[in-house]
Formats: structure tokens, sequence, C-alpha cells
């Protein structure tokens, strides 16, 4: 297994280009699968989690075509759902939580399917349930098989309705949307995910053939249509990515310039990282952030504590929590952080704590962060990356910590993020991989 060996307290500078969004990638390469015509898709970043799931497309029968470095062409022409039915399809869907997506479309296009309880970060409980029963009001029916330990789905008839979800989940709202476009008749989705992944999701689709209205909000309607056609789609810069790189410049005081960053659909993101106190310029469409000796975060109008918290979008997404609160340990002031969806996200604190940060873990769902203001330097120490976010959090406190930082389970960290130890040391990073 690798470990990330890093020498902290070093100033940063430079350009870094985001790479293509993860969890678009997830969406749209499991689309392909919803049409035997061509679909090419562009940004498509090179990381674990996206290159497994094109592996299990190809195993599937799609023709996968690299056309360059981050192009692909998909021809799911001829695809054998026997393949369903094997071990080494249960074994690696297993292992993948992204292979949760392909469902939609092959019951779209199919009319079977059948999966393994999927994969992922362990942050707590991340149920199937909005896009079981999604798929169940569309007229599927669902068996679980002990045994095998899969799910076998029937939907030889789906037929649209009225789906009110019971939380706004992008892959169940994704997921649901692509088994509806081929499905007979009207489908409303009520409390739909408007994130933009989901945006791109639709404006891909219709592109294709597919007939979507209210893409942005969270009422969607889906006319049901006989086939879809082949298409063209960029993905969008990864806003994860996005937000670590500005969290990333303030905790190492460093000058960075962040390209092609689509600010325009980064919501809120860059707002909470001025509450903060971390100063950014839009340069047309990069982000610059100068470098800072001190940031302080503000208080709310009334003079309370601030709370920073996640919600759907277009609240502060829930990928970005972990970053907010590395990023707090540093500034001058003291903020709550409510990582309200996932309940063992925040458990990573402990190691932050080793290393001389001031937190209050309160509850599974809440830490209280004080901010050293500089006056005391967080200290390199030896620890595990538990999942993709909160192993680039702690990478960010390495970066910035005095002395050397050893990070092992990096497996996490590559399921996210692409080359991320190569395109540091572009930017003066001290880090090797081990």
């Amino acid at each position: 297994m690798a470990t990330f060996r890093i020498q902290g307290g070093r100033k940063l500078s430079g350009e870094i280009v985001p790479q293509g969004a993860k969890n678009e990638a997830l969406q749209i390469i499991s689309a392909v699968l919803l049409t035997d015509e061509p679909v090419t898709v562009h940004n498509v970043p090179d990381i674990r989690d996206v290159n497994k799931l094109i592996e299990l497309v190809s195993d599937l029968g799609c023709k996968v075509e690299k056309l360059g470095p981050e192009s692909y062409r998909f021809t799911a022409r001829d695809i054998n759902t026997g393949y369903l039915e094997t071990d080494e399809y249960r074994d690696k869907a297993a292992s993948l939580r992204g292979s949760v997506m392909l469902l939609g479309p092959i019951l779209a296009r199919f009319g079977k399917a059948n999966i393994p309880k999927p994969g992922g970060d362990k942050i707590g409980r991340r149920r199937l349930d909005t896009h079981f029963l999604g798929f169940q009001k569309l007229g599927a029916k669902f068996r679980f098989n002990a045994d095998d330990h899969l799910f076998h789905i029937d939907a030889s008839s789906l037929q649209g309705t009225y789906i009110l979800l019971d939380e706004a989940s992008v892959t169940g709202t994704a997921n649901i949307l692509m088994a509806a476009v081929l499905a007979k008749g009207k489908t409303t989705i009520y409390y739909a995910a408007c994130e933009p992944y989901v945006q791109q999701l639709c404006h891909m689709l219709n592109r294709m053939g597919a007939k979507i209205s209210g893409i942005g909000s969270n009422l969607l309607t889906i006319e049901g249509v006989e086939k879809l056609h082949g298409t063209e789609h960029t993905l969008l810069p990864d806003m994860i990515e996005i937000g670590s790189f500005i969290g990333m410049a303030a905790m190492t005081q460093s000058e960075l310039t962040i390209r092609n960053c689509r600010i325009e659909m980064l919501g809120i993101i860059p707002e909470v990282f001025r509450r903060l106190g971390i100063k950014m310029e839009f340069r047309g469409d990069d982000i610059y952030i100068p470098a800072q000796e001190r940031y302080t975060i503000e208080t709310f109008i009334d003079g309370s504590i601030l709370t920073v918290s996640d919600a759907p979008w277009p609240g502060f997404t829930p990928d970005l929590i972990s970053i907010v609160l590395v990023v707090a340990t540093q500034a001058a002031g003291t903020v709550l952080i409510h990582q309200k969806m996932f309940e063992s996200r925040l458990f990573f604190v402990d190691k932050l704590i080793d290393m001389g940060a001031q937190i209050i873990l309160c509850d599974p769902h809440r830490a209280t962060v004080i901010g050293l203001d500089r006056k005391q330097q967080l200290r390199g120490i030896k620890m595990s990356s538990p999942d993709i976010r909160a192993g680039v959090a702690l990478l960010i406190a390495a970066l910035s910590a005095n002395g050397v930082s050893e990070i092992s389970n990096i497996d996490q960290i590559d399921r996210g993020y692409q080359r991320i130890d190569e395109r540091l040391r572009a930017l003066g990073a001290v880090i090797e991989r081990v």
C-alpha cells in the first residue's frame, strides 16, 4: 500500500488546472449505455473510481476507445447483460459505489438488471432507498437474494409516473432520470437534486433525443422517448478540486491561480471560503488567490460564531466540509462545522488534533474549530487517509505543517484526485509517493 511523505511548511506558487468532475463522470459514463450509437466524452479525469467504471462498461460489452489523454468514445451496441450474473461483475461492482449508476440505463434499455451492494467511502450510512423507490414507482420489481448478495430487478414495463423523492439525492435523481427517459409516458420528479452535474446530465440526454424540462430546478419533467442517439459531451471542472486548491493556497500562504474553473457553476463555494477570510479574484474564468499571512473568520451579523454546514444544492456541498474544517485550523477566529449528511465524516479530526489543531468534536456531525491564527504551526505526524475528502484535507494540513508527515492508505485519495502528487510538485510542494 502506497504512502505520501510530505515535507511541510513550504509556500507554493504557480498555476493549476482542475481535473474533470469525478461525480459528473460517473453519471455520464453510465448514461452511454442508453444508446447503441457512439458517445464521445471529453475532460474525463484519470482517477481510480472513474477508471473502474470505464472498465465495468467495457466488460459489459461497450466498445471503449481512448481518443486522447482525457477523451473517450463509447459505443454500447453489443451489451452482454449475462455479464451481470457473473462473480467477476459482482466483485467489481461491489468495490465501486458508482456502479449503482449503471442500474438506470440498463433497466431502461434492457428491462432487467442486478447489482451487489456497492462499495465506496466508509463515511456513514449511504442508503440506496431513493434509487430503488424511484425505480419501483416506475414499475420495477425488486428481489434481494441473500445467498448471492445481489439485488435482482425486473423492469420490463417501465411506465412514467409522479415521483416525490424522500431526499434530494444527486445519484438517486440521476439514476431515476436515466430510467425515465425511455419509459412510456410522462415522469415528474419532485424534490430532485439540481446540482450542476445533474444539469449537465440532463443537457446531454436532451442532445441525445430525450425530452427533459425544468433543468436546474427541483422539479423535472421527462417525456419518455423510444430511442436515444449518440452525442458529444465535455465534463465540468471538478468543483471539489477547485475548493481544495483554494483551501490549500490559504493554508500554505501561497499565491496560486486556478485555471478554467467555470466560475458560474460553482454556486456559493467561493463565498464560503471568503467568509473564512480567504481573498480571491476572478480573472475571466480563472481564480487568483494571493498569498496571505493571516485570514480571519467572519461572524454572523449579530456577532455570533459562524456556522458552515452542508445542504442540497444550491447550498454548500458536503464534499468540501472536510476542506473548510482544516482551513479553519489556522484562521483567526472560531467556526462551527456542521456535517449533516454523513455521521462518520468528521472522525478524521483526531489526526488534526494530534498535529496541534484546536478542535472540539461535539458529536458525529459537529465540530468546533478554534483557529490558531498562525501562532502555532501544525506539526507533521504519521496518519492514514480514511476517505477521499478527509484524505485531501489531511494532505493540505501536512503541506502546511512543520516537519515531515506520512499519509498511508492513499489509494483513497487516488480514487478522487488524479496524479495529485505530481501536480503539487509542479507548484513547489515536497511530496513523494513511497
